[in-house]
């Protein structure tokens, strides 16, 4: 074949690959989304797009002014705020403002004319509950995993009161507080009518596994979650480690729970930022392996904050099948480095892998980081799918498409069992 039909085989494959991976049905398998029955936990709309956190902390590398002073601000002042620091005196290109700006775009919004107002108007004719559908149907995602606290107060109460429960909202039991801030947990816990006591003894344990099995059942969890800082270290005899062995895990045994990991976050690194002042460390992930090893009867999700990590972290997946490892989290999450962190996984593990998860905290986002993600995960499928190709196997149509499912969502349906049915 002559090097213009090579060249002419491979666009076409190429279209191919993209048009499937922009048209396949996603599985969202970590955010920090709600449900519209939340009410004002569910954000949306321009100005919780413009105070996201990412914008907040690149904002203030022009603002020069106290945190405290923006803090005080309503949320329409420091949307504003951001709008004419970030986009309108200097041209918005990081990662954080083109996602905004992706989303108007998909939205049939033109924001060429600067015009923050008429943008707030066109959000402000819409309802939340519709609004959800139109953001699911924009992004090309068939369901959303919520990340859910009993330890938020304001989310617990809508949990005890009930509410009608969007099936395709799924959620994910979030315990941060209950593993590493035990102390402070303890006479919560207590409060609420579980015999619990600091030192672990008596019927602790017990109820611990009592608490994690009622909320589960409240929230229909679909997997237990942690996020953890940097320098946790497993084996060791602390409470948060006595707490996964001896509550949490065989929790997840039981009632057949997968138990997700993230860590690698410093927090409060710049208290003054408040969410947005969180950092990264390098974490030591032979603590992870000595949990997978030691438990190979439970089932291990994970994803780590820094891009240091992630080469040992492809390593220890291919020597645990009882790890499953998805998305690129966080200060992880721009094109440059989802490219390279997913061709990394693909070349190690192959399909066995969730390529990305949106982790998004605003509705409209799912837009955007969905739009952004698929084109580079087409981009990395398109040259492997080549590769192939050069070495004379085709992949058909059908299996190009079986193997997208399997990278936007099935392999983690696959991977949780009965737990994600």
């Amino acid at each position: 074949m002559t090097s213009e039909g090579v060249a002419t085989r491979r666009a076409t494959l190429r279209a191919q690959v993209e048009q499937v991976v922009a048209r396949t049905p996603v599985i969202d398998i970590h955010t920090h989304l709600y449900e519209a029955g939340f009410g004002d936990l569910l954000l949306w709309g321009i100005d919780d797009l413009l105070v996201y956190h990412y914008l907040v902390a690149e904002a203030f590398r022009y603002l020069d002014r106290p945190y405290e002073e923006f803090w005080a601000m309503p949320k329409s002042a420091q949307a504003e705020l951001i709008w004419k620091e970030l986009f309108l005196k200097r041209s918005p290109v990081s990662e954080s403002c083109r996602g905004v700006l992706t989303t108007l775009n998909e939205l049939g919004l033109d924001a060429r004319s600067r015009d923050l107002p008429s943008l707030r108007r066109w959000f402000a004719e819409r309802k939340p509950g519709e609004y959800v559908d139109v953001c699911l149907e924009k992004a090309g995602v068939k369901s959303v995993y919520m990340t859910n606290s009993p330890f938020d107060d304001q989310e617990r109460r809508v949990w005890e009161k009930g509410l009608c429960r969007d099936e395709r909202f799924h959620a994910a039991l979030r315990i941060d507080p209950l593993l590493l801030s035990w102390e402070k947990v303890v006479p919560r816990l207590a409060g609420w009518g579980y015999e619990v006591r600091g030192d672990l003894s008596g019927r602790t344990v017990d109820e611990v596994r009592r608490f994690l099995a009622d909320w589960s059942s409240r929230l229909k969890a679909r997997f237990v979650m942690v996020s953890l800082p940097p320098d946790w270290v497993y084996p060791a005899n602390n409470p948060c480690n006595q707490l996964i062995e001896r509550a949490v895990l065989p929790h997840c045994r039981e009632h057949g729970q997968p138990f997700a990991m993230m860590p690698g976050v410093i927090r409060g690194v710049n208290p003054g930022l408040a969410l947005a002042g969180d950092g990264v460390g390098l974490t030591r992930l032979a603590s992870l392996g000595s949990l997978c090893a030691r438990f190979q009867e439970n089932r291990f999700m994970a994803t780590v904050l820094a891009r240091e990590n992630q080469h040992e972290l492809c390593v220890l997946a291919r020597k645990f099948r009882n790890l499953h490892i998805f998305g690129c989290w966080w200060f992880l999450n721009v094109p440059h480095l989802v490219e390279e962190i997913t061709r990394m996984r693909v070349e190690m593990l192959g399909l066995s892998v969730t390529m990305q998860h949106s982790d998004a905290r605003v509705l409209d986002q799912l837009i955007y980081k969905w739009r952004h993600a698929r084109e580079v995960i087409g981009q990395v499928l398109a040259d492997k799918y080549a590769d192939l190709q050069a070495t004379g196997w085709e992949a058909s149509p059908e299996e190009i498409e079986r193997d997208v499912r399997q990278v936007l969502g099935g392999e983690f349906e696959r991977f949780c069992g009965d737990a994600a049915g």
